[in-house]
């Protein structure tokens, strides 16, 4: 006999069918489920989304609300503020219990807590499940009960804690009450406007054939591939881990199940490379759970107060949004991000150590500007990618380790093949005249811009930034 007779299940960052913990659970519990997922009530601009996020999120709910219903259920649509739309079909429906999934982002685990509040006085079962992630931040702690600041060791505690397994898929929901629904969202309900296709298709069917084809074609070369971004060997599966069309359980032993049956000894180290990745998106959001002050604040507290130029002082800020730089590769990877909504990881170092250690902007410029592109943004990841490039947060490259973006394009762009694919100015350009300065002043071709910025005077620049700041607060 059921628990429950019926139950809210509210999908937020968990976007499928196939093993969704809390869905599943609520599932199993209660007699009826209530699938419900709250559209955001903001309007037309956002510091950390933008139109192909939501564009890409809308397709994801699109594909959701179709697998629903194929499975005897209505997901509904309500758009407002989340306590208040839940409370709203609590009293409408008597649905006596809520379950979700946790969110490993601060605004997420605030409305968390006041809807357990919301719960105990309404009388209604709060049930939450840990889904997003393989370990939540405080399963992976050093012997002393303290977060790890170095992903190291973080990583050898957590590779060593029993691995959660992957769960089934819900097969039937039943919803005897008909509710009311608002249509599905689309990028026109937060007054946006979409520019151009998507770089990935949405959905949890295109997300898991994706994660099928990364495992089958892709990661076994991963280690040796995963740096150069004219190589499609990344496994563009961020934006479906960040909405949760497939699940990072799922993934993780697809992945350890590919290495353990190769033979290949290079094959086995390239997953096992690519499974310490998932272990590097766990870092951040620990780190984020543990130091919420991150994301307003530097995390090491010995570079607060570093000295940043005016973003509006020669365009600075953007020329570097535009791909106007005159630094090929920083230029590919920024038209590559907006135009597309993805950039190659090895990129977003280099287009994050240019702003801030040869523009000497702020890394919070950066951070807003990516996640309102990216589609598998991830406030924890973008907020630790941006730290780590800027020399202030957790593990952090030190602050005299400044990347040469011609050095860079020189190492992982030797032909100039991802340069010329985004910035066809350079197209008829030697690859050698990509990977090396021009004399001041000119252009490495007719109609691209002279670098901005000479690489060289800025980076001494920076060390002096860091060497006052250090001084001045005896560090």
């Amino acid at each position: 006999m059921s628990e429950f007779k019926r139950v809210i299940h509210w999908f937020r960052r968990d976007l499928r069918l196939t093993d969704n913990t809390a869905l599943l659970a609520a599932s199993a519990d209660s007699e009826e489920v209530i699938p419900l997922y709250v559209v955001s009530d903001w309007n037309g601009e956002h510091r950390w989304t933008g139109p192909k996020r939501q564009a890409f999120l809308s397709g994801c709910l699109s594909s959701l609300a179709s697998n629903v219903n194929h499975v005897g259920g209505k997901l509904i649509f309500r758009r407002g503020h989340a306590l208040k739309v839940i409370a709203g079909l609590i009293e409408e429906s008597g649905a006596e219990a809520i379950y979700l999934n946790l969110d490993p982002d601060l605004h997420g685990k605030q409305i968390e807590k006041k809807l357990e509040t919301l719960c105990q006085e309404l009388n209604v079962a709060f049930r939450p499940y840990q889904d997003a992630v393989m370990h939540s931040a405080d399963e992976v702690l050093t012997g002393s009960g303290t977060p790890y600041r170095v992903f190291t060791p973080y990583f050898r505690r957590w590779d060593v804690v029993a691995k959660p397994l992957v769960g089934g898929s819900v097969k039937k929901l039943v919803a005897k009450i008909d509710l009311p629904s608002d249509p599905c969202p689309t990028v026109e309900t937060w007054g946006m406007k979409q520019e151009g296709p998507l770089a990935l298709i949405p959905g949890e069917k295109a997300g898991r054939e994706r994660m099928k084809s990364a495992v089958s074609e892709r990661l076994g070369a991963y280690l040796d591939h995963r740096n150069f971004p004219a190589d499609d060997a990344s496994s563009r599966l961020g934006a479906d881990l960040r909405w949760g069309t497939i699940s990072v359980r799922d993934l993780y032993h697809r992945a350890g199940k590919a290495r353990s049956e190769t033979r290949e000894r290079s094959e086995r180290e390239s997953f096992g490379e690519f499974q310490r990745q998932l272990a590097w998106r766990e870092f951040f959001m620990s780190i984020l759970h543990h130091y919420p002050e991150v994301l307003d604040l530097e995390l090491n507290p010995s570079w607060r107060g570093l000295e940043w130029n005016d973003p509006d002082e020669d365009d600075r800020l953007a020329k570097w949004q535009e791909g106007r730089t005159g630094f090929p590769i920083v230029d590919a990877g920024m038209r590559q991000l907006v135009k597309t909504g993805f950039m190659h990881n090895r990129v977003r170092m280099i287009t994050a150590m240019f702003l801030t250690k040869d523009l000497h902007l702020d890394w919070r410029e950066g951070e807003s500007f990516f996640l309102q592109h990216l589609l598998d943004g991830e406030i924890a990841s973008n907020n630790g990618g941006w730290q780590w490039s800027a020399g202030t947060g957790a593990d952090a490259a030190p602050y005299f380790r400044i990347q040469n973006p011609w050095t860079q394009t020189s190492r992982y762009d030797p032909e100039g093949v991802y340069v010329k694919r985004w910035v066809p100015e350079l197209a008829g350009v030697d690859p050698k005249a990509l990977a090396k300065a021009p004399a001041p002043g000119e252009s490495i071709a007719p109609n691209y811009p002279p670098p901005m910025v000479d690489h060289s005077r800025e980076r001494e620049e920076t060390l002096r930034r860091f060497k006052t700041l250090k001084e001045a607060s005896g560090a």
